[in-house]
């Protein structure tokens, strides 16, 4: 459709309008570049888990409300020049409120299966829950497991920090995301700023009362979702059992008997594969 819609757009061309077709052929790219490829990560990243759409969401929303109370009360610095009101003591306060609030809503959700299990559908059970793949066993992410604090770093003195850590390892991501929900994220605030006062209006609606439309407040996930959606791709998606099978399937059989030696030589030097001689 898009390919045609290009040809299209190629021959409609007239010389004297080059200029204005040009312009709103840019534009409805990045209509498209940020309403539809948006609203595409951010379905994928559902699907491989609630938990990964409702953090990231909350953590701006916090991030937003937070910057906006303290560069309330506190504010005296000036952060930005495309949004006068914006502040220093807001951006900082907003940061810190959103690590805290990441960590909490992480260990929270991070018991529940619902939030934390793929979105798989399967035609082999009868619940629905477990159809779509809700109820399974939470993968090493959504377990607690054991950390020991390096003692080098002095904190159990200090703070009086425990030698050890019981966390869930998806409390450690949500550290990135709350970093970068409370640094680049705001970004996307001073993007839709700018966007305002480009044609003259305050804000997207009047819904909150001193915030705005419902749209002030998801100005900064424009951002939040791509990051999200690579960041789940770099480090946390690993290649499934059936995929990697039906890879190994389409190689020739010499290829296949080269990776079944190789396999199963590290299988038993591992100990995990017991060879019986006859």
């Amino acid at each position: 459709m898009y390919i045609i819609g290009f040809v299209w757009f190629v021959l409609s061309l007239v010389k004297k309008y080059y200029m204005r077709q040009f312009s709103l052929f840019a534009w409805t790219h990045v209509a498209l570049l940020i309403v539809v490829t948006q609203s595409y990560l951010i379905i994928q990243n559902i699907f491989e888990g609630m938990i990964w759409f409702i953090v990231p969401v909350s953590m701006i929303v916090c991030n937003d409300v937070m910057a906006y109370m303290f560069g309330f009360f506190f504010g005296r610095t000036p952060l930005i020049k495309l949004s006068p009101k914006k502040t220093w003591e807001g951006f900082i306060g907003g940061g810190i409120s959103t690590v805290l609030f990441g960590l909490i809503i992480s260990y929270y959700l991070c018991q529940f299966p619902l939030f934390v299990c793929p979105t798989e559908y399967s035609d082999e059970t009868n619940s629905t829950w477990s159809s779509f793949g809700l109820d399974c066993e939470p993968s090493y992410l959504f377990q607690i497991q054991i950390y020991k604090v390096p003692s080098s770093f002095g904190l159990s003195q200090i703070f009086g920090i425990p030698d050890t850590l019981n966390i869930y390892p998806f409390q450690l991501h949500s550290l990135s995301m709350s970093i970068f929900s409370s640094v680049i994220g705001p970004f996307g605030g001073f993007f839709a700023s700018g966007f305002k006062r480009a044609f003259k209006i305050k804000d997207f609606g009047d819904i909150i009362p001193g915030h705005g439309g419902i749209l002030d407040r998801f100005d900064c996930q424009f951002l939040m979702a791509t990051f999200v959606n690579v960041y789940i791709a770099s480090f946390i998606r690993t290649p499934l059992p059936q995929k990697l099978l039906q890879q190994v399937l389409t190689l020739k059989p010499e290829q296949q008997l080269q990776l079944y030696n190789a396999l199963r030589d590290s299988l038993t030097n591992r100990g995990i594969l017991q060879i019986i001689r006859g």
